[in-house]
C-alpha cells in the first residue's frame, strides 16, 4: 500500500527527504486549457490575442515562466529548484486555449509541480487579461501530461 511522502511518522508535513537520491535529468510536462467564448476568440489576431493591457499569450508565457521558477514559494513542501529549461507553447483550436508548459533539470527531485504551475499560472492570466470582453471564460484542465527521469516515468495516455 502507497504512503503520502509528505507526511512524517507522527503525521505532521515533512518535506520529503532527497538527500540519498541521484541526480538526473527530469522533465515534465503539464497541460492546461483555457475555454474562451466567441466574443473574446474574435480578438485572435495571427497567434495572438491583442488587448489594451497587451499581447495575451505573450504575457502568459512570461507570467507561466516567472510561476515555474518560484514554485516552491507557492507549495508549501516543494523543494526550490534552479531549472535548466522552461518552455511555454500557447495555441488556439476553436474556442479552447491550449497552453503547455515543460521543465527540465538536473537534480534529485522532479519538476512536475513546476510545470504544472507554470501551465495554471498561463492559464489564470489568459483569463486576467481576457476578462474585460467577458467574464464566460473556463479554465478546464490543467493535468500532468508526462514525466521522467526519476524513480517512475509517467505518460498520460488520454
Amino acid at each position: 500500500m502507497k504512503e503520502f511522502t509528505h507526511i512524517d511518522p507522527k503525521g505532521n508535513p515533512s518535506m520529503v527527504d532527497v538527500s540519498d537520491k541521484a541526480i538526473t535529468r527530469r522533465v515534465a510536462r503539464a497541460r492546461s486549457i483555457v475555454v474562451l467564448n466567441d466574443d473574446i476568440m474574435q480578438h485572435l489576431q495571427g497567434q495572438d490575442i491583442q488587448t489594451k493591457k497587451g499581447p495575451v499569450f505573450q504575457t502568459a508565457i512570461i507570467a507561466g515562466t516567472m510561476a515555474a521558477k518560484r514554485t516552491s514559494d507557492l507549495i508549501p513542501l516543494c523543494h526550490p529548484l534552479g531549472l535548466d529549461s522552461c518552455k511555454l507553447t500557447i495555441t488556439a483550436d476553436g474556442n479552447e486555449v491550449i497552453i503547455e508548459c515543460t521543465t527540465a533539470l538536473e537534480a534529485k527531485t522532479g519538476v512536475e509541480m513546476e510545470a504544472l504551475v507554470g501551465a495554471s499560472v498561463a492559464a489564470l492570466t489568459v483569463y486576467d487579461m481576457c476578462k474585460a470582453f467577458s467574464h464566460d471564460i473556463v479554465i478546464k484542465e490543467t493535468r500532468l501530461l508526462d514525466k521522467t527521469g526519476g524513480k517512475n516515468d509517467f505518460h498520460q495516455t488520454t
